[in-house]
């Protein structure tokens, strides 16, 4: 290793220029002995076991981080996220701690502009020469982190010891690369693609993101290239073998104002490779933070302790349009990424077919809905209808291959009748109960809850939850409800509709306009409250000309909302779309400047757990809340911008103040990615699984 020569012992002695002429005559002597793992090692294209690919079936991973050496560097900084941003790109900014003067400022700016914070250590020296070295800055070094709220660290470079940085406080490393032997510590790790370091002594594990495009100090400092040929061959080998492109760049060594410096490089070759990336590439990368990678990665490929695991056959049974339900999504690709066969029963929209394969799982659509029904009797032929078809196509497929699980998704609480079936031949039955069936038909059909039909609910609630092995309910209020009438607490566990990080993370903004878009995506019901939500963007269209107000969804209500629209001449200002398929509409959320989730407060909608909240929070828009009892009971005024519920006047303010504050908007961001840190599908989805395997082992065993 070139650590080990005495230039890297002399390094601090040796005047810069001699530095560099020192290692342009090593490179020389490294070239001809190297050529054949470099740029390129073949070796190193091996996917991890298990597999999957990409979220959005995307060819490769496109990964963006900038190390700041310098004071130079740190003042180039908002000059190179600009061309990030003009290209449509965001990237992370690792940061030297005591080298230079940082500006609080410059990191507020680039964090509200969608970019990453990360440690570049305490200063840019080797901080693993010793191990009692390297524990004298690991307080320090942690102290940066939770100050800046950063979660990635970088060695200055690209020293590394991955037993010791499981002293440090984060969730991923980018200390190392695949191929590099010109790196002072040369041992590269021989992988395209990022990969787990088991935690120990007690300390967690974190994600290794190994850089795998030459760094532009090495290609135009050091090897004195003049083009961008060799960042373009390996990034065209990355994307054929379907791997992690992730390069560093440095404001250091940019030249931003066309001066002649031996130690800079033309910016314009960055701002040329990031077009060739968008224009030979568009719509083939996953363009995530360093930081949503590794969440991702930490998800699915932490640990395969299930390898040997005996692979389950599990059916995800809802009345609902499975392309667009994220709760259902979220469990039938987990279950999918760890091994198991997964098939959906679902409902069927006018564009889906009958059948496809989603992400490994089997996606069947056995009844085409709309959402119009205005009578009783209408909507409840259809959920029979239903039942009747999905208990016959379910005993189908149990004759042919037993399932081990069913998973029913309510509404309505009796589709677990369906799965009488399997039930008799040994499967066990979840019931996930998304909303309380008396209080949501209630809410649909006012009336008492005095009356025959609520009580009849109830009974059927009774029934279907004797029925089943298990209940899981989406929030805790109604936990409380339905242990208090229906179930023992022992058979009864919240799950609440936790965001998929897959899905929903900071993402480049793509929309270039002067609008401010508030975004409501979802459900088109009454309880929802988007006509108080409209009559507020009414109050303050001609206060804000920019604003608009988007909704995207169906039900029963958008025939009502368009007519509304109308009334008060909001044609041009107001819009009602489609609703998306979940990773579209991620994107489009990504995209808005507040999200809205105007409830109702009556006893159905105050207290049902809205999850676009929690998404909005995940992909960094802030957002304004009705003030209803669950919504009180999960957030407070530091996360969400809360409004009276059914207050018209106090919404389009609430509007207003958003639309007028970016300082607030900001603040609601940061406080809510650190709030949603604690309500991640990666940190809840072993509950889930521990649930399944007990309840088939008790199974197996009786």
């Amino acid at each position: 290793m070139l650590s080990a020569t005495p230039f890297a012992f002399l390094k601090p002695f040796i005047p810069r220029r001699t530095q560099i002429a020192i290692r342009r005559m090593l490179i020389n002597w490294i070239s001809l002995h190297y050529k054949n793992v470099w740029p390129i090692d073949p070796t190193s294209a091996t996917p991890p076991d298990g597999w999957q690919g990409w979220p959005d079936n995307k060819k490769f991973a496109l990964i963006l981080t900038h190390d700041v050496d310098t004071q130079k560097g740190h003042d180039n900084c908002l000059r190179l996220a600009e061309i990030d941003k003009r290209s449509g790109f965001r990237s992370s900014f690792n940061f030297v701690a005591e080298d230079y003067k940082l500006s609080d400022k410059l990191m507020d700016d680039l964090r509200s502009d969608g970019f990453e914070i990360g440690s570049h250590s305490i200063s840019h020296r080797n901080p693993f020469m010793s191990k009692e070295t390297f524990k004298k800055t690991v307080a320090k070094i942690n102290k940066y982190l939770k100050d800046w709220n950063a979660v990635g660290f970088r060695s200055p470079s690209m020293y590394h010891n991955l037993d010791w940085l499981h002293d440090l406080d984060i969730q991923y490393d980018a200390s190392t690369f695949d191929t590099d032997p010109f790196e002072p510590q040369s041992d590269g790790m021989g992988t395209i693609f990022p990969f787990w370091v088991a935690g120990n002594n007690g300390r967690p594990g974190y994600v290794e993101l190994p850089y795998t495009l030459p760094q532009d100090f090495l290609l135009y400092i050091l090897m004195r290239q003049k083009n961008i040929d060799i960042w373009k061959q390996k990034l065209d080998w990355i994307v054929q073998q379907g791997g992690m492109a992730l390069f560093i760049s440095h404001p250091d060594y940019m030249n931003f104002n066309g001066s002649n410096s031996p130690e800079k490089y033309p910016m314009q070759y960055y701002e040329v490779f990031l077009t060739y990336i968008k224009t030979k590439y568009k719509d083939q990368y996953w363009h995530v933070l360093p930081k949503d990678l590794a969440r991702f990665w930490a998800a699915n490929y932490r640990l395969k302790e299930n390898i040997n695991r005996k692979r389950r056959h599990i059916c995800m049974l809802a009345y609902s349009f499975y392309e667009t339900d994220n709760r259902i999504m979220r469990y039938a690709d987990a279950l999918a990424n760890r091994g198991d066969i997964v098939d959906v029963i679902a409902l069927r929209d006018e564009k889906a077919p009958e059948y496809e394969i989603l992400k490994n799982v089997n996606v069947y659509r056995i009844q085409k809905r709309k959402i119009n029904e205005k009578y009783k009797i209408t909507y409840l032929y259809r959920l029979i209808v239903f039942l009747f078809k999905s208990s016959l196509f379910i005993t189908g497929k149990q004759l042919k291959h037993p399932y081990d699980l069913i998973h029913v998704h309510s509404v309505p609480d009796f589709e677990v009748f369906a799965a009488l079936i399997p039930k008799l031949q040994g499967g066990s039955i979840i019931l996930d109960i998304h909303d309380i069936v008396p209080e949501f038909y209630a809410s649909k059909f006012p009336g008492s809850k005095e009356s025959f039909f609520f009580k009849a609910l109830v009974k059927v609630e009774q029934l279907s939850i004797r029925f089943s092995d298990h209940v899981i309910i989406s929030n805790h209020l109604w936990h409380k409800t339905l242990t208090s009438r229906s179930v023992n607490e022992s058979k009864c566990t919240t799950v609440m509709n936790y965001p998929d990080e897959a899905i929903f993370y900071q993402r480049p903004r793509t929309r270039q306009d002067n609008k401010f878009i508030m975004l409501y995506p979802g459900t088109l019901g009454w309880h929802q409250g988007l006509d108080i939500a409209v009559r507020a963007f009414a109050l303050i269209k001609d206060k804000a000309p920019q604003a608009e107000l988007h909704i995207y969804g169906r039900g029963p209500e958008r025939d009502n909302l368009a007519a509304l629209i109308a009334e008060l001449n909001l044609n041009d200002k107001v819009f009602i779309q489609d609703p998306l398929p979940i990773n579209e509409i991620a994107e489009v959320m990504g995209n808005a400047d507040v999200g809205i989730v105007p409830k109702k407060n009556d006893p159905f909608g105050g207290e049902a757990f809205s999850t676009k909240i929690l998404e909005f929070m995940s992909l960094g828009i802030p957002v304004i809340v009705s003030g209803t009892i669950i919504d009180r009971y999960y957030f407070d005024d530091s996360v969400v911008k809360f409004f009276t519920p059914d207050d018209v006047d106090d919404l389009a303010q609430s509007m207003l103040t958003l639309l007028q504050s970016k300082k607030m908007r900001d603040t609601f961001r940061d406080n809510a990615l650190c709030f949603v840190e604690n309500y991640r599908w990666s940190k809840k989805k072993n509950e889930y699984f521990n649930l399944v395997d007990s309840l088939i082992n008790q199974h197996e065993k009786t």
